[in-house]
């Protein structure tokens, strides 16, 4: 009888906390999001699966010593320390990812379009508003941010899940989890957050507004610009030299055409194997004594506001443009600045189909998408050189 007495003790059963089951269920209601409402499966799926395992009562040994006893799943020198250690806390899994997403991605409706690049621009607008937004919540009395902490937030609001985590594992590797979650979950609410405010701010006159046919872009463009644009950002500001260095290799590796396997491991086997581990350690991170708080309560809601900023005056900017332009952009194409590849280009698409069904934005909304990617990593570089 004692030593079934021991066993129910030690058992996962005995030794759950509210926090801890409350951190269970909301990894079943990410699970649920990724799987029955597909909202970004491939991340919202081991990011469920890691926070049940982190908050299983006993295995929660991520922060440990190194002396801890062996055999749990989260010591120190266990499976998933390693994994958050090596790919997270060092900056490794984003920047492969980055790798992989560079590959995947066109920059001809860019290079057809070079007019988009300040619709990318624009949508940064609610990065560098949220830090001041962060700041200025200090003076509440509710939160207590600081500077840097601050910087790690706003950047929810280039809706660019690798950034948000390179920086964060820079700046405040404490809100790691906080902060990604917020991220991967508004890039998988793209679709139900950006189209109110996309109508918002437009008419029904700007909707229907139908653009031309893009031009063609010869390869020599496509291979000669990633490289220039790693160039001239690097040069100016080698903080951000990480990040975009992988995009534009994946991407240059796609282009180049002399290097189709490494082209398509980065596009296919290496970024889905990076991605089930970065999920795992995210979800690692999300331990009911460090995720159930206010400041996550307010990083989830700062991340809101950055993210529907950054829409908002992609959109504005277009419609700014078109004081000045003969051949006007249609503003919805201005929500597709944040960094959501290439979901919040298909959004654009899909609101302007509902205005007219034969505006078909899907290619002309991918040059403020890409030029999304590319100013959210110049927006990290800017954080991270100016408060690390």
């Amino acid at each position: 009888m004692e030593k079934l007495m021991t066993i129910w003790t030690d058992s996962g059963f005995y030794n759950l906390e509210l926090g801890q089951a409350l951190m269970m269920f909301i990894g079943i209601i990410l699970l649920y999001l990724a799987i029955g409402k597909k909202f970004e499966p491939l991340l919202l799926v081991p990011i469920g699966f890691g926070t049940i395992l982190v908050n299983i009562p006993g295995a929660n040994f991520i922060d440990a010593p190194i002396y801890a006893a062996d055999g749990a799943m989260l010591e120190a020198g266990g499976m998933m320390y390693y994994i958050y250690s090596v790919g997270i806390k060092s900056g490794i899994f984003p920047l492969l990812i980055f790798l992989g997403v560079g590959a995947m991605t066109d920059f001809g409706p860019l290079l057809a379009n070079p007019k988009t690049l300040f619709l990318g621009a624009a949508a940064q607008f609610g990065i560098f508003g949220t830090v001041l937004g962060a700041v200025a919540l200090n003076a509440t009395g509710l939160f207590e941010f600081s500077v840097m902490e601050a910087a790690a937030i706003g950047i929810i609001g280039g809706a660019d899940g690798p950034t948000s985590i390179f920086v964060a594992s820079k700046l405040a590797d404490h809100l790691l989890a906080p902060i990604a979650v917020a991220a991967y979950s508004y890039m998988a609410l793209v679709p139900l957050i950006q189209p109110p405010i996309m109508k918002a701010l437009t008419n029904s006159e700007e909707r229907k507004i139908q653009m031309v046919q893009l031009r063609p872009v010869s390869k020599t463009e496509k291979i000669v610009f990633p490289i220039v644009v790693l160039i001239a950002v690097a040069m100016f500001l080698p903080a951000a030299a990480p990040l975009l260095g992988m995009f534009c290799l994946g991407n240059l590796m796609k282009e180049c055409g002399v290097v189709d396997r490494l082209s398509d491991t980065a596009q296919n086997a290496l970024i889905n194997t990076v991605t089930i581990f970065l999920g795992l350690a995210v979800g690692s991170q999300m331990s009911a004594a460090t995720f159930l708080s206010a400041e996550t309560l307010g990083i989830i809601i700062l991340g809101l506001v950055a993210f529907m900023v950054g829409t908002a005056t992609g959109v504005l900017m277009a419609k700014f443009m078109n004081l000045f332009l003969k051949q006007p952009l249609n503003p919805l194409i201005g929500s597709a600045g944040v960094s959501a590849v290439p979901m919040a280009a298909r959004v654009s698409n899909k609101v302007g189909l509902e205005a007219n069904n034969q505006n078909f934005l899907l290619m002309h909304a991918m040059g403020p998408n890409v030029a999304g990617v590319i100013g959210s990593a110049v927006a990290a570089g800017v954080m991270i050189s100016y408060f690390s």
